[in-house]
């Protein structure tokens, strides 16, 4: 069943969403050579709990961190660990804040030091693909409009889009149905109306699109262990323009 929101829930996870645009304001903030990917979920479990809130993912399905955190070519679902950041990597930090009894959710991939201008390009395509996908993300609209905005945006750099995860409803629970995928074909799908929360999330590969999981049953890593990038948004359908809950806002302020 998909539950539309109506526009008191939508306040209460706005200031969930708020709380975790802080928390990534903050893990950006310290993302640097020599830090360690414990390090930053440490810090981002910390200011969540700070400020009334739990982290989504610990616990979820039994998973032990507030963050995936997912090093090149780890797509998502990545443990943090004693893993330290060092020149050239990429790194995607996903997280979500449970507060006034609704999630949110959303990710950004970071580049550390000196990277390549190739994986940089990735970075960059992707994260435009996610804002092409919101574009669509209006009521009338089709969800195979959102998945073909961001599907032909990275597939025409050659890039290839995992079919395998997707993104997903978001609200009492962090997901709910419908599934938001990456790819399809405009004019299909789900009809969107007003009050659907939903997370989109474009992950692209510079590579293959095929993925691998690890003996931990979480890690997803791509097939030919070549980058990807992730970036997500917790997004309302609107009748006119779609209502972005998260914000990149405290990362980008932190990476000036």
């Amino acid at each position: 069943m998909i539950i539309y929101k109506t526009e008191e829930e939508i306040e209460l996870m706005r200031a969930s969403a708020k709380v975790l645009a802080q928390a990534h304001g903050e893990v950006a903030k310290i993302i640097r050579e020599g830090v360690t990917t414990r390090q930053l979920d440490q810090r981002a479990e910390e200011f969540i709990r700070d400020n009334g809130g739990i982290p989504s993912f610990k616990g979820y399905n039994d998973f032990p961190f507030s963050l995936c955190i997912s090093p090149n070519s780890v797509v998502v679902h990545g443990f943090p660990s004693d893993y330290t950041l060092k020149d050239g990597d990429i790194i995607s930090v996903d997280g979500g804040v449970f507060l006034n009894g609704y999630h949110s959710d959303s990710a950004y991939t970071y580049p550390v030091g000196n990277v390549t201008p190739e994986i940089l390009a990735l970075l960059q395509r992707t994260k435009e693909s996610l804002y092409l996908g919101i574009e669509q993300a209006v009521a009338g609209n089709r969800m195979g409009d959102i998945s073909y905005a961001v599907q032909q945006h990275v597939e025409k750099q050659g890039y290839g889009v995992v079919r395998e995860l997707v993104g997903h409803g978001v609200g009492k629970k962090l997901h709910e149905r419908p599934e938001v995928p990456n790819y399809g074909k405009r004019g299909s799908g789900l009809k969107l109306q007003t009050g659907l929360v939903i997370a989109i999330e474009p992950m692209v590969n510079l590579g293959t699109k095929q993925i691998v999981q690890e003996r931990d049953g979480w890690t997803i890593r791509t097939k030919d262990k070549m980058p990807s990038a992730h970036f997500e948004h917790t997004v309302v359908v609107r009748k006119d323009k779609a209502e972005v809950l998260t914000s990149f806002e405290y990362i980008e302020k932190a990476l000036q």
